[in-house]
């Protein structure tokens, strides 16, 4: 099998197992708790206890002309993982209830069951991200109003439709809690898919500011192996010009930085933020 070909199906079965993981919070802990974390899935779960449609049967009458919108206002931007995605979603969600029966829960308490359902959520979503693909929801559609409401950002669009389900949520259970619960969910949804789509491995970016700034870059180079940048920067009020040097190091190497500098000049200014991903040379390889 060429390489091309095994990046394909391990890119399918990362977004099989996020959608399975989808499933498991909807079916074991959100559905059974009223607990609706934004999105289409959130809305099935309202729209499941005001009529009793099955989750999955709404999931994909709501996303699939979502899906077909999003073809004919954005293009051919979502393409087969989309469709392959919110299909598995719907395949699992009827799976796990043939598996188990349509009333399993693991926890009766909605707390728990924010958290938990909350985390799996959000390792799923990220999962199906991170691999190319997408289940539709209110990022398919944020992007469709977006198309026409351009003032508005899409991040924006997708909060406001989250926050509408959430709010429908509290008013379906009759209960505010319930609102405030499902935000829980939302949030730590949210946070997770950020985490998962941006890598667990961070880097750090130093800017360090010294007199001694030629003797630093070179010690750097020789002692952590990494390259130093030198940008040419002038103090505003003293008007004098210094080099300032940038380097990006991993988490292993911060604290060796940080000792030579300080070894260097106890008086340098040193800047330091963090990096969710690094390309290139000595990094992540640049792929398509």
């Amino acid at each position: 099998m060429s390489n091309k070909k095994q990046q394909v199906v391990v890119e399918y079965v990362g977004i099989t197992v996020g959608c399975a993981l989808m499933a498991l919070s909807l079916n074991f802990f959100l559905k059974p708790n009223t607990v609706a974390p934004g999105g289409v899935t959130g809305l099935a779960i309202v729209i499941e206890e005001l009529t009793g449609i099955p989750l999955d049967i709404t999931n994909l009458a709501i996303n699939i002309p979502l899906f077909l919108g999003g073809l004919a206002v954005l293009g051919k931007t979502f393409g087969v993982k989309t469709a392959y995605s919110i299909l598995m979603l719907s395949a699992f969600i009827r799976f796990f209830i043939i598996l188990f029966g349509e009333g399993a829960m693991i926890t009766h308490d909605i707390l728990l069951a924010s958290i938990y359902g909350g985390v799996l959520l959000g390792v799923g979503l990220g999962a199906v991200f991170r691999f190319g693909g997408t289940t539709g929801g209110t990022d398919l559609a944020g992007a469709i109003l977006n198309n026409y409401f351009p003032n508005m950002s899409t991040a924006k669009l997708m909060m406001i439709l989250d926050l509408m389900v959430v709010a429908v949520a509290g008013i379906v259970g009759q209960n505010i809690e319930t609102s405030l619960y499902s935000v829980i969910a939302l949030y730590i949804m949210v946070k997770l898919a950020d985490f998962i789509v941006e890598d667990l491995s961070y880097s750090k970016a130093f800017y360090i500011i010294s007199k001694d700034s030629d003797v630093i870059g070179k010690r750097i180079i020789e002692e952590i192996g990494r390259g130093v940048t030198a940008l040419e920067g002038r103090g505003f009020y003293t008007g004098t010009k210094k080099d300032v040097l940038m380097c990006v190091v991993n988490r292993a190497q911060v604290a060796k930085l940080k000792k030579i500098v300080y070894e260097i000049d106890k008086k340098a200014f040193i800047m330091v933020t963090t990096i969710h991903e690094v390309l290139g040379e000595g990094f992540k390889e640049i792929k398509k």
